[in-house]
């Protein structure tokens, strides 16, 4: 038995929630796969899973040596890597994760450019709003914006934001002025579901906080934006996010002088210590792109 590779495809079956599934990613065929497994299982001298027709579930032995698998295959892909990086050639599959508007706006395009400057990586690109553990998900790399709490991470800053207000100049031109967050309750504003009715505020050092009664709530960011330009009300969005609404004077920008402070944009990875090559590769390369991309919060 190829116990390296048993152990694979026993990582694999699991991360694939099936047999057949599994089957299907690894090009092999569901009976080789039950094969392996059993192989695994009394070389162990455990059952890893229970399975039927319908349905299968780690043991508390199979969610041990799971957890075990991962870091082990990690481990040996990375000195695999290492290796391989004597000849000068980057290799291996990249993991990395941002929010859902930079990812698509920044991050997606220099991805597709790294993957024809190399063509021996390969890239898994997780595009999510929530903050992913890079450790629990296996992921090698994270965009990230704010501020961080201390961890055993280095943060590289590229950029930062700033949460800013905005209207169509058509809003504008119908409503009356707006010189502080106070006349807001005399406006139809549109608010994120996330970010509930409260919007805060920060003038001369001290924070301030705003009730708003929304007109529009969107789940959505592009959505709020849209209703933004098309004169529905009065929005609250990253610069990053409508900065060529900005120039392009699709949206104005107001309240300036009460907007928070930045937050800044990092790239985050674990200590650079155990960097493999095509993390390090990616992270050097992509660093000065994304701050000559990433719009400075001062402008428009």
């Amino acid at each position: 038995m190829d116990r390296l590779k048993a152990m694979a495809n026993f990582v694999r079956i699991v991360d694939c929630g099936s047999l057949s599934s599994a089957a299907d990613t690894t090009g092999q065929s569901v009976a080789s796969l039950v094969r392996s497994l059993a192989a695994l299982e009394r070389y162990l001298g455990v059952r890893l899973l229970n399975r039927n027709t319908r349905s299968m579930a780690l043991t508390d032995e199979g969610a041990h040596y799971l957890d075990w698998s991962r870091r082990m295959l990690a481990d040996f892909d990375d000195m695999e890597q290492r290796l391989d990086a004597q000849d000068g050639i980057v290799r291996g599959l990249l993991r990395l994760t941002a929010p859902v508007e930079f990812g698509q706006r920044f991050i997606a395009p220099l991805v597709n450019q790294f993957l024809n400057q190399h063509r021996d990586i390969k890239i898994e690109l997780r595009l999510n709003d929530q903050v992913i553990s890079l450790l629990d998900e296996r992921l090698d790399l994270a965009l990230r914006i704010g501020h961080l709490p201390d961890s055993a991470m280095v943060a590289r800053q590229v950029g930062a934001t700033r949460l800013i207000t905005c209207a169509s100049p058509e809003y504008l031109a119908r409503t009356p002025s707006i010189d502080t967050p106070e006349t807001l309750h005399a406006h139809a504003c549109i608010t994120q579901a996330s970010h509930g009715r409260h919007w805060y505020f920060r003038h001369q050092g001290k924070e301030l906080m705003q009730s708003v009664a929304p007109r529009l709530v969107c789940d959505q960011i592009r959505a709020a934006r849209l209703a933004c330009q098309q004169g529905v009300g009065i929005t609250r969005l990253m610069h990053y996010q409508v900065a060529d609404d900005l120039a392009e004077g699709r949206l104005v920008r107001i309240l300036r002088d009460f907007e928070p402070v930045d937050l800044p944009i990092q790239l985050v990875y674990p200590h650079s210590l155990q960097l493999s090559p095509r993390v390090r590769a990616f992270v050097e390369w992509a660093c000065p792109q994304l701050e000559q991309l990433t719009p400075n919060p001062e402008s428009h």
